[in-house]
């Protein structure tokens, strides 16, 4: 059974920073990729950032270009999002999920399974 579960989100400050943790079970973790969304409320979700876990192909968005950072742990099958710089805007539930390797531009197409979502809130 795939499971991916959020971690780490929480209230801050702007300008503060979090890290984000999807931990991944029940697939092989470097033939996946891991996608983080994220949706705050009365907006549509947001794919915010991409990592291939076998070749560390990366993607983020304009939004978050240069102040999100994705990561992956194969030791511990392991997806991180380091946030720094938080603005208010950035506050929604994240997200991660998975699907195939994706080797196109931008965000990945196939995302199969997903986390049950973290808060992350930031105040102004």
């Amino acid at each position: 059974e795939v499971q991916l579960v959020e971690s780490g989100g929480g209230l801050v400050q702007a300008g503060g920073s979090l890290r984000l943790s999807c931990a991944a079970s029940g697939f092989t973790f470097d033939e996946h990729a891991i996608g983080w969304f994220r949706q705050a409320p009365g907006k549509e979700r947001e794919g915010i950032s991409h990592i291939n876990n076998g070749d560390h192909r990366t993607w983020y968005a304009d939004s978050v270009k240069g102040r999100f950072t994705i990561s992956s742990d194969h030791a511990k099958n392991t997806v991180y999002l380091q946030m720094n710089n938080l603005k208010p805007e950035d506050t929604a539930v994240y997200y991660c999920a998975a699907g195939p390797p994706y080797y196109g531009l931008g965000l990945g197409e196939v995302y199969d399974d997903w986390g049950q979502g973290t808060q992350v809130t930031v105040s102004s």
